[in-house]
């Protein structure tokens, strides 16, 4: 089912947070999930401080990864990032399927019948 997975890491120099963002897509796609894109939304204050592995965090980097897994992978994946030092706060949110809408233009060929007619 599509997942988008945001992810609040505390704030970092840009080399250990590519190396965060690695670590986390690399076990998402162990587990078996598809990665479909991921969104810097920048660096910004917490809504409030946040207090994880014996430090207190005001400001985060904001990533959002859009992904479809199963919904096994999310408690893993969630013990997983709990014990990353480097992620703050990692949530999964269950987005709703598109309807895809058969296209109308297209007639599918009997060929059953094509094979079955006399041909004139």
């Amino acid at each position: 089912c599509p997942t988008f997975f945001p992810l609040f890491f505390s704030f970092l120099l840009k080399p250990e947070t590519a190396a965060v963002l690695k670590r986390t897509v690399e076990a998402l796609m162990e587990r078996g999930a598809v990665v479909r894109n991921l969104e810097n939304l920048g660096e910004r204050s917490l809504p409030y401080r946040i207090s994880k592995h014996r430090e207190h965090h005001r400001r985060g980097g904001y990533f959002l990864i859009d992904l479809e897994a199963p919904p096994s992978i999310v408690s893993p994946m969630m013990d997983h990032l709990g014990r990353d030092i480097d992620v703050i706060r990692p949530a999964f949110i269950k987005h709703p399927l598109s309807k895809t809408e058969e296209c109308s233009g297209i007639v599918p060929a009997n060929y059953e019948d094509k094979l079955t007619a006399k041909k004139k």
